[in-house]
């Protein structure tokens, strides 16, 4: 199985949803709000599309619970006038399995969900042997880290929006692995989003001291 996460990002690596400028205050944040007035219709179009093709979704357990008291809630699809029927991204995350990797977590509160702790690189690791397409990581910046870290992230989506925010949770922190990526896709949106889709490939090629430059 491959797992594949997808993030909305500012040009300067801050992550965030959809959710709107109270989506995550933590640490005095208050710049929330960014990424609904640069998701145009093609962008959302996209974002569909990567939800549709969703065999399993691995979460860490803040962004799960957000997921579950939205996306999984019956009265809250209603309020907002969601059907499963239709909603590509409703339909998704209620039909297909879930896994929330917790070592808190003790009762999962969405159907069809499975509660990784303990050794949770090996859970992980049984999940993408046992079953067959793709497991998408969507928000959960800690996860997807430590993931990254634990080499188990097999594709990276981006959705890189035309904005510079200065302040908020970067996907990746200043210090950590490195890593070389190939360009998979590469397209961009009517207001500036760029998709970006990255395979790592191990560790990057630094120049040595003696290398040097032509013109």
């Amino acid at each position: 199985m491959k797992l594949t996460t997808v993030t909305m990002v500012t040009v300067d690596g801050v992550m965030q949803g959809l959710g709107g400028a109270d989506e995550d205050r933590r640490g005095g944040f208050e710049r929330g709000g960014w990424v609904a007035p640069l998701f145009d219709n093609e962008a959302t179009a996209s974002l569909n599309q990567v939800f549709q093709r969703a065999d399993a979704f691995l979460f860490g357990r803040r962004t799960y619970e957000i997921f579950a008291r939205s996306w999984g809630s019956v009265e809250w699809r209603a309020s907002v006038g969601i059907d499963l029927g239709s909603h590509p991204i409703a339909g998704a995350l209620n039909s297909q399995p879930k896994y929330v990797a917790s070592t808190t977590l003790t009762e999962a509160r969405w159907a069809d969900t499975t509660v990784l702790s303990g050794d949770v690189a090996t859970a992980i690791g049984e999940v993408k042997a046992k079953r067959e397409g793709e497991l998408q990581v969507h928000g959960s910046g800690a996860l997807i880290r430590w993931l990254f870290a634990n080499q188990l992230v097999d594709e990276i989506t981006l959705f890189v929006c035309p904005a510079v925010i200065g302040q908020g949770t970067r996907l990746f922190p200043h210090t950590g692995p490195d890593a070389a990526l190939d360009l998979v896709d590469s397209r961009s949106t009517p207001k500036g989003v760029t998709i970006q889709i990255y395979r790592p490939t191990g560790r990057p090629q630094y120049a040595n001291a003696s290398a040097t430059w032509s013109t």
